[in-house]
């Protein structure tokens, strides 16, 4: 196979790297929140119930953003329920996952355990079955230090200083016919409007982020986004994005170049919010939070885990608990390439889910936690990709794949940051069958040193983590790579993903 060439230039920066793009997502969905993050009677529990073996795992992730608390979840919730004596909270129950929410876990509780693990809250309003005047109640129950009927009452309820939400989501969404409050995109633009120009009389400063498509595949993709923002341009800086890859029917090779469809994806997106801002005339720029994004195996939950029985509303049931494979964490660095390669426009992103939901992080009640093999990407990834995202020149073979054409083998993506002088590079080998050796032309980066060079692979791409083998897939030491005049030269062994640093 003719090898891969890559050439790095530290002069043409795509665009800066925020730390938002390494944000994750917690639903009250399944057993995220409870037995997940919250989990009292648990042996490793601190005083306000929260799993500390989850919150070091959290921790070494390295997320930043949360988005909270859905998710399809939102657009039934009665945030209100959520506040106050825990003892006195309803249950509901959460027409979304057919479930009963106990309500033990709220805004309040969920401040405590971000600040627990350093991340930034990202909240949702409901938009689905209520609205403005919802929105508001919530902003200043949230966001104002005292005096007001509500952010008094947060202080009484044990919360003296007011949570400082910036992100706030106008729904989730809203162009699915599953979600709750579903309509047409001129109905919820005129919502989230009203309701971003109210939001903003309390603190103008808010960033907002308006519902793009809940995926590239809605019969109404490119015209919501574009109907959604002649109505709420104005009053907004971002619009979402949405998600989610499987394998179909075997066909590993498509799945493999799952990040195609997000460059496009994201390609199309930024077309629309740009057409919108030359219609208008406008100096502002539109940016997009990709607030749900992952591998999911849906088709697992509509055949296997969904709960429909109208006398079943079970509380945390086992819903969406992916195991994740070598493959599966291949297709997710690329999917983390993707975003970063895309950092000029792609500004916030959430990893959906956290905990036991289609997430990096599993628990056993009562037992222990364990990362899956999605871990590893995501932690390394939100450790070395810092400063800017530099334009690569990549050559290499390609390959045809029945979704999306012909796709390059490699995929790469480098980061270059000016304070620590490290650059970083992320490849992934999207080959079935062979290694492919890389030479990487890094002559402009000046006198630089080799660093570390991890890779994961494995003989078996279906190998996973799981309770009682949770470290069977983990990272390895790439000792192939090598830097002789100017060049770096690694095997990328078939169906990996690596990260290398550059010092």
């Amino acid at each position: 196979m003719t090898p891969a060439r890559l050439v790095i230039d530290p002069h043409f920066a795509v665009g800066p790297i925020n730390r938002r793009l390494f944000g994750s997502f917690v639903e009250h969905l399944g057993r995220c929140v409870y037995d997940g993050i919250y989990e009292p009677g648990h042996p490793s529990a601190d005083e306000h119930g929260y799993r500390t073996d989850v919150i070091d795992l959290v921790r070494e992730l390295g997320v930043s953003t949360i988005r909270y608390p859905g998710g399809n979840f939102v657009s039934g919730y009665r945030w209100e329920d959520g506040v106050g004596p825990v003892d006195e909270r309803p249950r509901r129950l959460d027409l979304a996952w057919h479930s009963t929410e106990t309500n033990e876990v709220g805004l309040d509780e969920f401040a405590v355990w971000l600040g627990k693990v350093g991340s930034e809250m990202m909240y949702a309003v409901n938009l689905g079955t209520r609205g403005v005047q919802e929105a508001l109640d919530v902003l200043e129950y949230a966001n104002i230090r005292s005096g007001t009927a509500l952010s008094d009452q947060r202080v009484a309820n044990g919360t003296p200083e007011p949570h400082n939400v910036r992100m706030w989501c106008l729904g989730n969404e809203m162009d699915g016919p599953w979600q709750l409050g579903h309509g047409t995109a001129l109905g919820y633009a005129e919502l989230a409007s009203k309701t971003a120009r109210a939001m903003r009389q309390i603190d103008p400063d808010l960033e907002l982020v308006v519902c793009g498509s809940s995926g590239a595949q809605m019969p109404t993709f490119g015209t919501w986004e574009r109907v959604v923002l002649e109505q709420t341009y104005d009053d907004v800086d971002f619009i979402s994005c949405h998600a989610y890859y499987e394998p179909v029917d075997g066909d590993y090779g498509s799945f493999l170049a799952s990040a195609v469809n997000m460059d496009r994806f994201i390609d199309s997106v930024v077309a629309t919010a740009d057409h919108v801002k030359a219609v208008r005339g406008s100096d502002k720029t539109i940016n997009i939070s990709f607030d749900e994004w992952n591998v999911w195996y849906q088709s697992r939950y509509h055949d296997v885990d969904r709960i429909t029985a109208v006398d079943k509303w079970p509380v945390a049931p086992r819903l969406l608990e992916d195991t994740y494979s070598v493959l599966d964490a291949v297709v997710f660095g690329n999917l983390m390439i993707s975003l970063i390669r895309h950092a000029d426009r792609v500004t916030a992103a959430s990893l959906a889910q956290l905990v036991n939901v289609i997430a990096p992080i599993m628990t056993e009640p009562g037992g222990p936690a364990w990362r899956q093999t999605t871990f590893y990407p995501f932690a390394v990834t939100s450790r070395l990709a810092r400063g800017v995202t530099l334009e690569l020149k990549l050559d290499c073979p390609t390959y045809q794949t029945a979704q999306y054409g012909e796709v390059p083998l490699v995929d790469a993506v480098a980061t270059c940051d000016a304070e620590s002088g490290e650059t970083s590079v992320f490849l992934v080998n999207r080959s079935l069958e062979e290694d492919i050796d890389i030479d990487i032309d890094v002559r402009l980066l000046g006198d630089i040193e080799l660093g570390t060079v991890q890779s994961l692979w494995d003989e078996d791409i279906h190998a996973t983590n799981t309770l009682h083998n949770p470290h069977r897939v983990g990272l390895r030491a790439n000792e192939s790579a090598r830097l002789e005049s100017g060049t770096v030269r690694v095997t990328l062994p078939r169906a990996s993903w690596t990260a290398l640093t550059l010092a």
